[in-house]
């Protein structure tokens, strides 16, 4: 896997960061991606003591960012062989009838067409190669829906869709693709969710242990260091306290 390259979106932060790091202290070439200027900037010179990185400042949701940015790579970060989709968060929590219209498009937008656009700019350097491994970075919420999930958990069972729709597509080809579908990940998440309330967010892990990024970024390694016939094609990944959405064993 050294001297691969790989594309990671969201990767200041969470799940993406952690696997930026991981991959850095593997030998991977590392292009990563976010809307946070200075964060980009600061993982990027920090990971450049391990490897070669080259940072990409965009937002998923602009389609010719997306392709302007994935153009303007040089000549020694063009040939892409790992695809990191994990860009994607969640805003608010609320009963149907009282959800707001700018979250739910924030939500299809990042999650969904964003992963989309991504891939659209990516994917044909890859068939052109005759080599590629796209991962998608789903969630349980994409398994099954909670209340007050609606349109989060429909962002991500469009992830779990698009994961198998596009393996179906690309069967016949040398590029693989799956998903890693995380449970509760002790990250940025909940702070998004819940606009900047910290202290609600930090009640959503109290009382267990919730998966940390790396365990994650972990899981995501094992997946792209398989040998070639071998494509994990969907992984589910949970805390030992979580056994779905709706059942955390939390101690008082």
């Amino acid at each position: 896997m050294k001297n691969s390259i790989a594309l990671i979106t969201g990767a200041t932060s969470g799940i993406g960061q952690a696997t930026a790091r991981l991959m850095a202290k593997e030998g991977v070439k590392l292009i990563l991606c976010g809307r946070r200027s200075e964060r980009l900037q600061q993982i990027s010179q920090e990971l450049s003591e391990h490897t070669s990185v080259h940072p990409l400042q965009f937002d998923v949701r602009d389609k010719s960012a997306v392709n302007k940015a994935i153009d303007s790579l040089p000549e020694a970060f063009k040939n892409i062989d790992i695809l990191v989709n994990n860009a994607g968060n969640a805003h608010g929590l609320d009963l149907i009838q009282e959800g707001n219209s700018n979250d739910w498009d924030a939500m299809m937008d990042i999650n969904v067409k964003g992963l989309l656009y991504v891939t659209q700019a990516v994917l044909p350097g890859m068939l052109e190669r005759g080599k590629g491994h796209i991962i998608n970075i789903g969630s349980t919420a994409g398994k099954e829906v909670y209340p007050k999930g609606n349109v989060y958990c429909a962002s991500k069972h469009a992830v779990d869709a698009i994961n198998q729709g596009m393996r179906m597509d690309l069967n016949g080809t040398p590029i693989r693709v799956g998903a890693v579908n995380p449970g509760l990940v002790q990250t940025e998440f909940s702070e998004v969710r819940f606009k900047g309330d910290s202290e609600r967010a930090d009640q959503v892990y109290k009382g267990y242990t919730p998966l940390k990024p790396e365990d994650v970024a972990e899981a995501i390694w094992f997946a792209v260091t398989r040998p070639p016939h071998v494509n994990i094609a969907d992984l589910t990944m949970m805390c030992v306290d979580q056994a779905s959405s709706m059942i955390v064993n939390k101690q008082a």
